[in-house]
């Protein structure tokens, strides 16, 4: 059965909160057992890879599992013109499900671990490079997703692009926000995964860019969208679904 908008919202929210709620869990839980930068990385970076992959699959089959603005930004602008693209609508109900889900999971992240529920980060994340990394990085991961869907390849999304962002923490100086809704919620703890709020804006932007340059990539190696697709898990163009074997 397709799922109706309302319980894609659910999963959206849930989706996104879950993820952020592991990485900055993750990232409490690693700066307490470890003074080392470098396995407070690596902790973080693992528990991400593991969890992005486990909530790919199980709420591909409902809302595509984009967890992500400019993810869905991208679904509707490739499927726009297709009769089971993503619609308007569809847009306007993920983006605020993701966003909210974001800043609870970040709450529920401080939660667990008896933090303060809501304080503002204070790590400052604003220089050339950081911003460069956040094109690159969300780039990269448009160009993964997309680009699978194109060769028919959607239901390899749980792997690829917990694999992708798993390599991205560490070839990025950013470490690979490379999501506006997880950038916001990262924003609402003080931290080893915050991120100032000052810092926030322009990564967003960071991102966005790099949603349009991982586009023309797909379109500069695949051609021009023209026909609409039908991805297992990942990104819906319409109403999803059910997930194949």
């Amino acid at each position: 059965m397709n799922a109706s908008l309302g319980r894609r919202m659910v999963a959206e929210a849930i989706g996104t909160g879950l993820l952020v709620a592991m990485v900055v869990g993750s990232g409490i839980q690693a700066t307490d057992l470890s003074h080392d930068v470098g396995v407070q990385l690596l902790a973080n970076s693992l528990a991400t890879v593991f969890g992005l992959g486990v909530l790919i699959t199980v709420f591909g089959p409902v809302s595509g599992s984009h967890f992500n603005p400019a993810v869905t930004l991208a679904a509707w602008f490739t499927g726009r013109r297709t009769p089971d693209g993503l619609a308007l609508r569809d847009v306007v109900a993920y983006i605020p499900a993701q966003v909210a889900g974001a800043i609870g999971g970040a709450i529920l992240a401080d939660a667990m671990f008896a933090k303060p529920l809501v304080r503002f980060s204070t790590h400052d994340r604003s220089a050339d490079q950081l911003w460069l990394g956040e094109v690159v990085a969300t780039a990269g991961l448009i160009l993964l997703i997309f680009g699978l869907d194109r060769v028919g390849r959607a239901a390899l999304a749980p792997v690829g692009v917990a694999a992708y962002i798993g390599a991205a923490y560490w070839f990025t100086p950013s470490t690979s926000f490379a999501n506006p809704a997880v950038t916001i919620g990262r924003a609402f703890t003080d931290t080893f995964a915050g991120i100032a709020p000052a810092s926030v804006t322009p990564f967003i932007a960071a991102q966005l860019l790099g949603t349009a340059l991982g586009l023309g990539i797909v379109a500069a190696v695949h051609g021009p969208y023209t026909a609409p697709a039908h991805p297992e898990v990942g990104v819906p163009h319409g109403e999803p679904e059910p997930a194949s074997p």
